[in-house]
């Protein structure tokens, strides 16, 4: 029995040493000396071979976990965490060599556009009362003058009002997003009240201003400029203020589709009230809303009003007004306009047509 159990053990011992041995990984075989002479190139190469190429020398047995790790791709990479390349670097603004249409931006996009309209048909400032958002553009000048007939007929104010030229001279200076204004406004008028009948003819107050292209649309966000303006009192004296007037006007408008874009202008100026000749701030806000109607011709119908604040005698004023537009060229364009007062306060109607042309 005794000798059973010592020849059981000796076998156990025996099968476990083959397993070990059966479990035990391989030892390199010695190269011969007649093929151990590679050349170093080939050496340096196999130690830049990927991790993907060589065998790693500790291997995890499968069944303990299916999870493979991520090695960087390359040994050069090692210094790199993860192994990851760099993100490519984003350019914010405008292209490279190519000047900002408009002072400011919403954001840091580039996937929209904005500024002056220089290689599409132009836009113009009349013939409604808000005007545009947009600058000529650097070195084009464009000129925008037309006529309009003003009739009230009020116990007291019956007068009749011939407004011819009024001509705006608009031109960009320096960067696409500035131009100069200067407005030479003739008219004559005839006032039955009180009587007898006066007629006065000559020139109003010259304008100046300049407009500030401040940012293009993007989505919500509105194409926006902003004018500072001023009048110097050179008008026939019928008509003149007799102060420098300066005032600032904002604008801001929307296209919401192909067919149909809305603009919009806030804005006040030193006003002069006609029964003290005292001055006071008058608020000015108009909403238009314009029509592509053909590939030539659009349309629009607006809404402006006056509200003077501080005033003695000068009362608010609401109108309401519709026009069309005709481009004959990308740089010509006719236009005629007609309007009515809303209240008491207002002249009884208006109406008008103008001419408007630009020059690159």
């Amino acid at each position: 029995m005794r000798s059973f159990i010592w020849s059981t053990s000796l076998l156990v011992c025996f099968a476990n040493a083959l397993v070990l041995r059966a479990a035990e990984p391989s030892r390199p075989r010695v190269t011969p000396a007649s093929t151990a002479s590679q050349p170093i190139a080939d050496a340096r190469l196999a130690a830049t071979r990927t991790r993907s190429e060589r065998q790693s020398p500790l291997r995890l047995v499968d069944w303990v976990t299916p999870v493979a790790f991520p090695w960087p791709e390359d040994d050069l990479e090692l210094g790199k965490p993860g192994g990851d390349e760099e993100e490519p670097k984003i350019n914010y603004g405008p292209p490279a060599n190519e000047p900002r249409k408009t002072l400011f931006q919403w954001s840091y996009g580039t996937t929209f556009s904005g500024g002056p309209p220089v290689d599409d048909d132009l836009q113009t400032d009349r013939p409604d009362f808000v005007e545009a958002s947009t600058t000529v553009g650097k070195g084009v000048l464009q000129i925008e003058s037309g006529y309009t007939y003003i009739r009230n007929n009020d116990p007291d104010d019956n007068s009749i009002t011939h407004s011819a030229g009024e001509v705006l001279f608009r031109y960009g200076v320096l960067e696409d997003w500035l131009e100069l204004r200067v407005g030479v406004f003739p008219f004559s008028q005839k006032q039955n009240v009180p009587s007898p009948s006066v007629t006065n003819s000559g020139l109003e107050d010259l304008y100046l201003g300049f407009k500030l292209g401040l940012t293009p649309q993007e989505g919500i966000w509105p194409e926006m400029a902003l004018v500072p303006q001023m009048t110097v009192p050179t008008g026939h004296d019928s008509v003149t203020a007799g102060k420098t007037l300066a005032g600032v006007n904002w604008l801001y408008g929307w296209d919401v589709t192909d067919f149909i874009a809305i603009g919009a202008s806030t804005q006040f100026n030193s006003a002069v009230d006609g029964g003290t000749s005292q001055r006071y701030t008058e608020w000015a806000q108009a909403v238009t809303i314009n029509y592509n109607l053909a590939e030539k011709v659009g349309g629009y119908t607006e809404y402006f009003g006056f509200y003077p604040s501080g005033a003695n005698t000068e009362r608010v004023q609401h109108y309401a007004d519709a026009g069309l537009t005709y481009r004959m060229t990308p740089d010509m364009q006719f236009d005629i306009r007609a309007g009515i007062g809303l209240n008491d306060a207002s002249a009884d109607y208006f109406v008008g047509t103008g001419y408007s042309i630009r020059i690159k």
